[in-house]
């Protein structure tokens, strides 16, 4: 994310997207009610606490991190109790400004897609949790419906055994060093989570529906309501565009 948000309205891009909010807001809310007590929650990449407020009744301490100052500034006014600490920062250099072993709950949504290195972000979340900590995790999926069958239509037969990620910037935002799009296979995240002591608790496929036919078409509590039925069944085909984990660490 970066200083690229400082210069990016990123609130009105979530205007007229309320049921992609909501989607992600009812998937946090079925993982909560998996975790047991909390008393501190990091949230990375929080942007403007977009999500803050699924999760903020649960813990005591809360921090929200950001790399934009623009967009932990809007967050600051939003939530402004003291149980709320904000911190400036990439999550490559949170180890230096957040405690190890210090959080019970990492919430990171939305932020994966701008990340090339995800084992060293996922080693750093763990590092950050406390042991049976955990961690719910976003990331958008390489390998969702519209795009399998997209690529099916093209001849890429092989397309759902393609581990790489795929960058969707265009040509000419790689030249200008825009931020990374990446689109990860689910495999690979969770191979990855694995390898660096977590269990993974629970897969949801998130935004199933998102259909700007549909959208039009049906009432938002309509589709929300088809929404939580469709993500525990849809984890296991990794059908939609986001997938959600909830993952716990292992104690050393």
């Amino acid at each position: 994310m970066g200083a690229h948000y400082d210069t990016y309205d990123y609130p009105s891009y979530w205007e007229g997207r309320q049921y992609e909010h909501q989607s992600e807001v009812e998937a946090i809310k079925a993982f909560l009610n998996k975790i047991p007590e909390t008393k501190t929650i990091l949230e990375i990449g929080a942007g403007y606490g977009r999500l803050t407020s699924s999760y903020a009744f649960r813990a005591k301490k809360i921090t929200l991190s950001d790399p934009s100052s623009k967009l932990l500034s809007q967050a600051r006014q939003k939530f402004n109790s003291k149980n709320f600490y904000f911190v400036h920062s990439a999550i490559e250099n949170l180890p230096g400004k957040i405690k190890p072993k210090s959080m019970d709950l990492i919430v990171c949504v939305r932020v994966f897609h701008h990340i090339k290195d995800i084992e060293g972000a996922i080693e750093i979340m763990c590092n950050l949790l406390k042991n049976r900590g955990y961690l719910i995790l976003e990331f958008a999926n390489k390998k969702h419906f519209k795009a399998t069958v997209s690529e099916f239509f093209k001849g890429n037969l092989t397309f759902p055994l393609d581990i790489f990620p795929k960058d969707l910037r265009s040509k000419k935002s790689i030249r200008d060093a825009a931020l990374p799009f990446l689109n990860y296979h689910p495999e690979v995240i969770k191979h990855k989570l694995i390898e660096c002591d977590f269990d993974i608790l629970e897969v949801r496929s998130v935004s199933n529906i998102r259909s700007p036919r549909l959208k039009s078409l049906l009432p938002l509590d309509t589709l929300i309501s088809i929404e939580k039925k469709l993500q525990i069944p849809f984890g296991f085909i990794n059908f939609g565009p986001s997938i959600f984990l909830l993952a716990q660490k292992r104690p050393h």
